[in-house]
């Protein structure tokens, strides 16, 4: 048996499809009781709070509204009564749903801890500014702009350096010969960008370049062999804090979450 673990949408995919088909005008949703159920199916009730939950995953962003209620209800009736029957006939003791059910469980709980876990340590402003600091005083990256002519094979590389050696311009090879869809009807031109854009033979080679130089060999890459122009290079300025600090904040938030991780497996046996 071939088990996914299947997104929650599948709640929704339950609705009844009649409910699908003839889509009713929009109309706001009546306050939930939180105190009473949402449903009772053969005296088992379903909480007013899986539908709140449901709707969050679910539709995210969408206005309430009396049909969306209907939905979410009718589609955990179904999940309730499909479920049950899965119980009853022992479907739960299968060893693979019993694994996929085990998982989705660790997940919703390592999910939750780790949210519990940023909130209770939350970034603070001088974290921000002691990460923007050390960026600013750290080296800044170039940026390059270049031109390249993609081709398959060693042999037509160089003949296209050959070419311009003859005063042929760089840009007309480009779009007549380069393999490369994306930059081969600019003339071969690329945005500007830092090494990390690139694979390191091309960027290995770009870098080495002079303002307006050209590859005197062929470059090869997993794509193929390059002839590469270095046009111009540029010094990147660090943008204002308030610009980045969301990005910054994000950043410090993810070594919140490998922090909990490390401190979870430093005390833990594992064999």
């Amino acid at each position: 048996m071939r088990l996914a673990l299947l997104p929650t949408l599948i709640l929704l995919a339950l609705a009844p499809l009649a409910q699908a088909q003839t889509p009713a005008p929009a109309t706001t949703a009546p306050a939930v009781d939180a105190s009473k159920p949402l449903a009772v199916v053969n005296g088992k009730e379903i909480p007013a709070l899986y539908s709140e939950l449901v709707k969050r995953e679910m539709a995210p962003g969408q206005p309430d509204s009396a049909q969306l209620d209907t939905r979410v209800r009718e589609s955990l009736i179904n999940l309730e009564l499909l479920s049950r029957a899965a119980l009853d006939k022992g479907l739960d003791k299968d060893p693979q749903l019993a694994a996929a059910l085990d998982i989705r469980r660790k997940d919703q709980l390592a999910k939750a801890y780790l949210e519990d876990y940023v909130k209770a340590h939350p970034v603070t402003d001088a974290e921000i500014q002691a990460a923007y600091d050390k960026a600013k005083a750290g080296p800044i990256e170039p940026e390059y702009r270049a031109r390249h002519i993609l081709v398959k094979t060693e042999a037509e590389a160089k003949k296209i350096i050959a070419d311009l050696g003859k005063k042929a311009k760089f840009e007309d090879l480009a779009k007549k010969h380069s393999q490369d869809p994306g930059s081969a009807k600019n003339g071969g031109a690329l945005d500007w960008s830092n090494r990390g854009a690139f694979v390191k033979e091309f960027s290995d080679a770009m870098a080495g370049l002079k303002k307006g130089e050209t590859t005197k060999t062929p470059v090869k890459t997993q794509f193929g062999y390059h002839v590469i122009r270095l046009d111009e290079t540029r010094q990147p300025q660090l943008p204002p804090l308030d610009a980045v600090r969301g990005e910054i904040t994000k950043q410090l938030q993810q070594q919140r979450v490998r922090d909990a991780i490390a401190a979870a497996r430093a005390d833990a046996k594992i064999e």
